[in-house]
């Protein structure tokens, strides 16, 4: 195999390595100072080409992108939930990425802070946390105002269900009950850094509360069709008053003709 083969064969291996992500052609820096934290990311070489630009992501989510040809991109975190992986990737991405680790104790971010449900029905509570290290346990608990919070186990007759991951725990309700069900959810994640804790609160409706809308259209029109009924009434009542008194004026008028009639005959006879 002659030398030119083999510079090529390296020139592809050295390409292959820094898209692979790896980050072993960029250096790292985390620096905490008081609230602010800042991610560095320093390319020793830029293999593939110039650079084109650089992008930050968390959890798949872009935070920053620019289009600098610059070999160092920085990243200052402004959000609360700072602990978590970061990739640094430099455009286009074969220049090369690399994962930038923020420790911290956990955030635990719910979709909503209150949730419904109707009587009978599975309800699902859902915490997740994205943060670095991730979540070694996670726990549930119920509020309870008069004692100690209420730690929740899987139920062995599998109305109430724990499953968990290290990025997200799931509470399944099945067959949600009106009075024991209702009331204040916690959910609490613990890593290496600390632990975290969220709060949900559970609304169950009783099961006609689904027939409420359906019903209250009904009672309106019922309410609509009275209405149309007794006016309906009342208009025929007058106009049957209008015909009687229309029907009696001729009559009269032919009462006095007739008198009229009789006397002017009884005139002639007596002339």
């Amino acid at each position: 195999m002659g030398a030119p083969l083999l510079w090529l064969l390296a020139a592809v291996l050295l390409c292959a390595r820094a898209a692979s992500g790896t980050g072993n052609n960029i250096w790292t820096t985390v620096d905490v100072s008081g609230h602010r934290t800042l991610l560095t990311c320093k390319l020793k070489e830029a293999i593939s080409g110039p650079i084109e630009g650089h992008r930050w992501l968390k959890g798949g989510k872009v935070l920053k992108e620019d289009k600098s040809d610059s070999l160092i991109t920085e990243y200052e975190v402004v959000s609360d939930d700072k602990s978590g992986e970061y990739q640094c990737i430099f455009l286009p991405e074969l220049a090369g990425r690399a994962d930038v680790q923020v420790k911290g104790p956990p955030k635990i971010i719910i979709n909503k802070k209150s949730e419904y449900g109707n009587e009978g029905d599975s309800i699902i509570l859902m915490c997740r946390s994205s943060s670095y290290p991730s979540i070694e346990q996670w726990k549930w608990y119920k509020e309870n105002e008069m004692e100690s919070n209420v730690i929740l186990v899987n139920d062995t007759e599998g109305r109430m269900t724990i499953i968990s991951t290290p990025e997200k725990t799931e509470l399944h309700i099945n067959s949600a009950d009106i009075k024991e069900d209702p009331g204040k959810y916690i959910c609490n994640g613990t890593n290496s850094e600390g632990s975290g804790t969220a709060v949900i609160t559970l609304k169950v409706r009783s099961r006609l509360a689904a027939l409420w809308p359906f019903l209250g259209i009904v009672a309106e029109v019922l309410i609509l069709v009275i209405i149309i009924f007794i006016y309906e009434k009342r208009r025929r009542t007058d106009d049957v008053g209008e015909d009687e008194d229309g029907g009696a004026a001729p009559l009269k008028s032919s009462s006095v003709l007739n008198e009229k009639s009789s006397g002017s005959i009884r005139q002639r006879n007596s002339n």
